[in-house]
């Protein structure tokens, strides 16, 4: 099964929400970083990956119609070639309120995590820092200015190598209408799902108040 969808948009930009707004399309399964935890050999596969090796993508995204989020937004041009007849969304969001949640979410959890060294963690964390704390942003997460240009640059080397009819620069506030045009499906009767924000997050990582 090859991928109808490529998702380029990094973590923090809405990816949950559109992994389940794909799903409710009727692009089952779509990949996303929670994915990984349901199959810890792929982060050796990661990891290659992140070393620019070669990587069985058909392998890799078997039983999957679309990838969005860390680590596979890092592969989007792989992925483009691996899969010709894909279509890229590119996941935006205001860069200022980004780099905030990261810095509130997945950065911190990481760093806890990490210094945690929890038993059946370090496989996942050492792919999660490889690729994306050190491998882009060369762990220099306090640097704002630095963290969003990476961002900001990365969404234009997407906009600027993308033919256009086969992208979509797309923002969580855009809903049902801008996403379905772009994959030729009926707008569902359901709201567009909004998951995973800061606030839920923060209350699914912090432990209960004894």
């Amino acid at each position: 099964m090859a991928l109808d969808i490529i998702g380029a948009g990094f973590g923090r930009t809405g990816t949950l929400s559109l992994k389940n707004a794909l799903e409710q399309l009727g692009f089952q399964k779509c990949y996303h970083m929670m994915e990984v935890m349901n199959h810890p050999d792929h982060n050796t596969v990661w990891r290659t990956a992140g070393r620019g090796e070669a990587v069985d993508w058909d392998l890799l995204f078997t039983g999957y119609r679309a990838s969005v989020d860390w680590p596979s937004c890092n592969f989007w041009r792989e992925q483009m070639e691996a899969f010709p007849n894909a279509k890229v969304i590119l996941s935006l969001r205001d860069p200022d309120s980004w780099y905030n949640s990261i810095m509130n979410t997945i950065w911190k959890i990481s760093e806890m995590i990490r210094q945690a060294d929890a038993p059946g963690t370090q496989d996942r964390t050492n792919m999660v820092f490889e690729l994306i704390w050190d491998g882009l942003f060369q762990r220099r997460m306090e640097d704002k200015a630095h963290v969003i240009d990476v961002f900001e640059k990365h969404n234009q080397r997407v906009i600027d190598t993308v033919p256009r009819d086969k992208l979509l620069v797309y923002r969580p506030g855009d809903g049902w209408g801008p996403l379905c045009a772009f994959l030729d499906r009926p707008i569902p009767a359901t709201p567009y799902p909004k998951l995973n924000s800061t606030e839920d997050f923060q209350k699914f990582f912090t432990p209960a108040a004894p």
